[in-house]
């Protein structure tokens, strides 16, 4: 697997730092709003990397982060108000209960459009002692500094900064955004905010060896990643938005306080635009998945169009092109669905035609995650006369593990189940009510290998065939 390194502006090859697991962190949602289709898109490369690493028979671990405090409406002057405290204001709720319910709707949000679960989604409210420690090695190593309870990282310590973004330090306007007034307490400009002093009617704060108060956005980052990744780091993902001055903060603090590069590959995703313009909260031209639902089509229907752009290219989203997909998406499933009515077991040995669709479509998502690609090369083979349909059924339910858009949807809606697995589940049902569990479990495992899912109900055994 290849993938454009936002660093390096050039494609490189993932080459796991341990052993064979890819280690892969996020950025992920800021939990005091639902998110929108905008944000989805950022949040399925994550995944789309995992997926891709271990089609390629690769582990991969994948950490996104959920900031529950921090991420202020004024990141430049550092007065602003915490976003999960006007939450809070807006809703009648507890900053917590604020965070538990977006994060449940974001969770929600990304089960409905094909995003896998991260293997872990920690809070930034869970990690202020990781956070601290890496602001005390700062002021030990000279990088950062302390003014009257808020820490600050002096940018000017750490030569390379802006070599993510190109944003030199010369080029920068005060405090990275052409802010009004400058904080009198940095020491330069362009400094940033580690930690922060809490004003009097701060609810979200914590003690600290400088004081009361709370972690700046960027910190919360550094630590749970190393934390949960440690500080070799083989892929960060985010949304263009990201690169200046999150991530290029995130930089400057991790590699400030290690000593080295902790990240070996940044990736970073184009903006989906309505309109021509960035879809975003503050732009009010969000959409939301339950407005898809609302519309009578698939969610996943938004996942398959977005694979026909390139990840890192801006994408134009439109109600009439996601009812295009939508179509699509069903004549797949259909052509899936056909294929098995007809299919006997796939081949022990590929076709040569079969082959070389493997190898295509594996080539196309390695690419740099060339999806665009691998969809040409998904409907040549879902439309080939060349594949006998067991085969055509195995490739495709093969490459769904990478694409995630439940392909064999219909298929195991029309499923039935054949004579002979009729007679495993009668006598399955036999022997478990005869105790005989020994020869329950021996038949549950052979309909396991038969590629089932069994279920066992006030009716007695059901199956169906497992997804994928």
């Amino acid at each position: 697997m290849r993938l454009s390194n936002s660093m390096s502006r050039q494609v490189e090859e993932v080459k796991p730092v341990h052993g064979r697991t890819v280690r892969i962190y996020s950025c992920g949602p800021t939990a005091y709003r639902r998110i929108h289709l905008g944000n989805i898109r950022s949040f399925m490369l994550g995944d789309l990397i995992r997926r891709v690493a271990r089609f390629e028979g690769l582990e991969a671990r994948l950490i996104m982060n959920v900031t529950d405090v921090g991420h202020m409406t004024d990141d430049v002057s550092d007065t602003g108000r915490d976003k999960m405290e006007l939450a809070e204001s807006d809703e009648g709720l507890t900053a917590a209960e604020i965070a538990e319910k977006y994060t449940r709707q974001f969770l929600e949000d990304g089960d409905a459009v094909g995003i896998a679960r991260a293997d872990l989604y920690p809070k930034a409210t869970e990690h202020i002692p990781e956070m601290i420690a890496i602001i005390q090695g700062l002021i030990e190593k000279r990088h950062a500094y302390e003014v009257d309870g808020t820490v600050y990282f002096d940018v000017r310590s750490f030569p390379e900064y802006g070599k993510l973004s190109g944003n030199t330090l010369e080029a920068l306007q005060a405090g990275h955004r052409q802010e009004v007034e400058v904080d009198p307490n940095k020491r330069n400009r362009e400094d940033f905010a580690l930690w922060k002093k809490a004003g009097p009617n701060r609810a979200l704060k914590w003690a600290s060896p400088w004081g009361d108060g709370f972690p700046g956005w960027h910190i919360e980052c550094s630590a749970m990643s190393m934390k949960h990744l440690g500080d070799r780091v083989d892929v960060h993902t985010g949304g263009n938005d990201n690169k200046f001055p999150h991530h290029e903060d995130e930089i400057a603090q991790s590699e400030g306080f290690t000593g080295h590069p902790v990240v070996s590959i940044w990736v970073h995703g184009g903006f989906l635009r309505l309109s021509g313009q960035k879809i975003a909260k503050s732009a009010k031209n969000v959409v939301l998945v339950p407005e898809v639902v609302e519309r009578g089509l698939d969610p996943l229907a938004f996942r398959l169009l977005c694979f026909g752009t390139r990840y890192r290219s801006e994408m134009d989203f439109s109600w009439e092109a996601l009812e295009a997909a939508d179509t699509r998406l069903a004549h797949l499933r259909r052509r899936v669905a056909d294929a098995a009515a007809q299919r006997q077991a796939a081949p022990q040995t590929p076709s040569e035609a079969g082959a070389e669709f493997d190898r295509r479509f594996g080539d196309g998502v390695a690419h740099d995650l060339d999806i665009p690609e691998a969809l040409v090369v998904l409907n040549e083979a879902a439309a080939s006369r060349e594949l006998e349909p067991g085969e055509k059924v195995a490739l495709l339910s093969s490459w769904d593990q990478v694409l995630g858009l439940d392909l064999d949807r219909v298929a195991r809606e029309e499923w039935k189940p054949s004579p002979e697995i009729e007679e495993l589940v009668r006598r399955r049902d036999e022997a478990r009510a005869r105790k005989e569990y020994a020869a329950s479990d021996a038949i549950r495992e052979e309909l396991i290998a038969m590629g089932l899912e069994v279920m066992d109900t006030a009716e007695g055994t059901k199956v169906r065939p497992r997804r994928g």
